[in-house]
């Protein structure tokens, strides 16, 4: 069993920055592969960035290519989202998820088996 706590959300200028965390309970969290998602209202969750259990393999959907970086700390059982450049259409509602460790990354919503409560991304113009 995996518990994951988001924090650092809050509200920011386009063009600025935050770093999300993720802090994961279980001494296994070495692991499981992490990944971010956000929801927006009125739409679907999507997924925005992955990291395998190693730490040495990403993805990241195109919207955030080259914006956004995802990182994890096994040692501190946390995973961050570093958001630099954003923008009006990243305000969302931002969760983490995790599911143990697989050949291939996994993208999709229904790969992960545990998810945290989210943490609100408001950007402001």
């Amino acid at each position: 069993q995996v518990q994951l706590v988001e924090s650092g959300g809050g509200l920011v200028q386009a063009g600025g920055s935050l770093r999300l965390s993720c802090a994961a309970s279980g001494r296994t969290f070495s692991r499981y592969d992490m990944g971010w998602f956000r929801q927006a209202p009125g739409k679907e969750r999507v997924f925005v960035a992955g990291i395998n259990w190693t730490g040495g393999s990403t993805s990241y959907a195109d919207s955030v290519k080259g914006r956004f970086t995802i990182s994890r700390d096994n040692g501190k059982n946390t995973v961050y989202l570093q958001m630099n450049s954003l923008k009006r259409e990243d305000t969302a509602v931002y969760y983490c998820a995790a599911v143990l460790g697989r050949d291939i990354l996994p993208r999709w919503i229904d790969e992960f088996d545990y998810w945290g409560q989210g943490t609100q991304v408001t950007v402001s113009s």
